[in-house]
């Protein structure tokens, strides 16, 4: 699996919580906005089905 960057905009507080809360986790502010996403993802897929994967369709 190829590992994508995106490029995300918050304000100052909303990064600020977002570095503490990585903190308190022991993980990067990427890693926790990693752990978020998967969860949003599961919770999704849990109530509306799995997201189907097409390569030519991807943003």
């Amino acid at each position: 699996m190829a590992i994508k960057n995106i490029s995300i905009r918050l304000d100052e507080d909303m990064l600020h919580k977002l570095h503490y809360i990585a903190d308190y986790e022991g993980r990067s502010a990427n890693g926790q906005i990693t752990v978020m996403v998967r969860g949003l993802i599961e919770r999704f897929e849990q109530k509306h089905g799995e997201i189907p994967i097409n390569k030519n369709d991807k943003k």
